[in-house]
Formats: C-alpha cells, sequence, structure tokens
C-alpha cells in the first residue's frame, strides 16, 4: 500500500502538504500547478483513499469545433456546451474551450484532458499528433480515432428502432424519414447519415412501406429543413426524425407529438 511519503518523495513536496491536500483540508493554499502534480503522482502508484471520493479542480479542454452554422442550426450543440459546463462546475473542473486542433495540441501541457463535440472530420495526423501530447480525451457523439481516445455515443439504431415501434405499435405501417445528410465519423466520409441507415434496415426488416417516404439531402440546417417539409407536407402519413429543434423549426403547421426518445420526433400528416 502506498503511503504519504512515498508520494511525498515523488511529486517533489513536503509530506504534510501531501496529506493536507489527499484529506481534504480546507485551508490549505496551494498553487494548481502543485495540487495537479499531487494528484498526478497519487494516482500513478495507485493511492487509495477507501471510501473518500477526493473532488479537486482539474483543467480540462474542450475541443469544440461545431461550425457557426452548424450551431444556429441545430441546438443540440448549445444544450451540449451547457450540460458540459454544469457536471463541470460540479465537479470542480475549469473548461477551456478550443475551435482549432492545432491550437489546442500547442496548449496541450496546461490541460489534464480534453473533450471533443462537433461533426468536424480530423485528419489522422493531427489526432496522432494530440494524443502524444494529451492522450486523456473523450470525444462525443463520434468515434474518430478508437485505437487513440475514448468515445460516448447515442446508440441511433435502437432510438430510430423504438421510434419505428411507437408508430406500428399505433396502427401505422407507411411511415416516412426526414433528414440531411451526413457522415460516418471519424477518418473515413461517408454520405449517408447513421440514422437514416438504420432506418433503412429496420423498415425492410419490419416489412414496412417506406417507398418513396425518405428525404434526404443537404446539410442539417434550418432552411434545407424548411424546404424537406414544404415537398413532403402532402404525402407523408407518419414520419420519424431526429434532432428535434431543427424540425420544430419548419413543421409548425403539422400536428407534432414527441416521443419520450432521445431527440426522437413523429408527426401526423394532415392529409
Amino acid at each position: 500500500m502506498v503511503t504519504m511519503k512515498e508520494i511525498a518523495q515523488k511529486s517533489g513536496f513536503s509530506q504534510a502538504t501531501v496529506s493536507r491536500l489527499l484529506n481534504g483540508d480546507p485551508t490549505l493554499s496551494v498553487k494548481e500547478e502543485t495540487r495537479r502534480r499531487i494528484i498526478e503522482v497519487s494516482e500513478q502508484l495507485g493511492y487509495a483513499t477507501g471510501s473518500r471520493r477526493i473532488a479537486l479542480p482539474r483543467r480540462v479542454a474542450v475541443l469544440d469545433n461545431a461550425t457557426r452554422e452548424e450551431e444556429l442550426a441545430d441546438a443540440y450543440f448549445d444544450e451540449l456546451r451547457s450540460v458540459l459546463g454544469d457536471n463541470a462546475r460540479a465537479q470542480h473542473m475549469e473548461l477551456t474551450s478550443f475551435s482549432h486542433i492545432d491550437d489546442l495540441i500547442a496548449d496541450a501541457g496546461d490541460f489534464d484532458g480534453f473533450i471533443s463535440i462537433g461533426p468536424s472530420v480530423l485528419s489522422s495526423d493531427r489526432l496522432l499528433k494530440l494524443h502524444l501530447v494529451l492522450p486523456y480525451g473523450v470525444f462525443i457523439d463520434i468515434n474518430p480515432a478508437p485505437s487513440l481516445f475514448d468515445s460516448v455515443q447515442p446508440d441511433l439504431s435502437q432510438t430510430i428502432l423504438d421510434a419505428l415501434d411507437m408508430l406500428v405499435s399505433s396502427g401505422k405501417r407507411r411511415i416516412g424519414y426526414i433528414g440531411g445528410t451526413g457522415f460516418t465519423m471519424g477518418l473515413h466520409e461517408y454520405p449517408e447519415d447513421g440514422r437514416l441507415t438504420a432506418f433503412r434496415n429496420w423498415t425492410e426488416r419490419l416489412g414496412l412501406d417506406a417507398e418513396g417516404l425518405i428525404y434526404a439531402q443537404g446539410a442539417f440546417t434550418v432552411d434545407t429543413g424548411r424546404t424537406l417539409g414544404r415537398k413532403r407536407l402532402t404525402i407523408i402519413e407518419m414520419t420519424c426524425r431526429m434532432r428535434s429543434s431543427w424540425l420544430r423549426t419548419r413543421l409548425q403547421s403539422a400536428y407534432c407529438r414527441r416521443l419520450p426518445l432521445r431527440e426522437c420526433w413523429c408527426l401526423a400528416i394532415p392529409v
């Protein structure tokens, strides 16, 4: 079992400082660099605090590569930033945003790790450089380099299936899809969004009629959504669509009922 003395020796600080810090002494005042160094060493040596959990400030970078156009078109990123900020404060973390990966690489030494949001495709050489200088990172929604970083991703296929099941249970068999074009995120671009791929798969498996009812073109923007909405309002009986804010903007004339699913909507289109 690692001791305070061992942590003190390796970190280069006094045993008294190490002890007070790890025991959560509220009167202790030390530089952030000192705090970070002691915590890093204690984790490296496998120091355990038993049932007590230490919540100490950490400096975390946020690689925010959602463009302004995407931000305006989809409130999802705004909500995601808000949730990140709330949780960072609860965990005593300090967040610093970067819009370009090269800037984050240059300042990597100032941070304990990073969180990345946004759909932009990042090159393999940039991701490798980032891993070399800041290996602790989590990508949200995408998995650009699974051998280098962790990721947190929604199960979009299951969400589409849940939406279809709800529609089928209400007696609907002609079901349409409204969406934009997207990418299979990572190092490989593919023009079909994963939700559309899942929709095609599950409607075929379930024997549902989606003939001529798939509307997917253009970027996920308000203007694209409005155009597609006008195009199909007169012919679609029911449709399911991800990204609620985008959908709500362009289909105010339709009867909308929100599903209890992550960012999924059903529309009963009056005929």
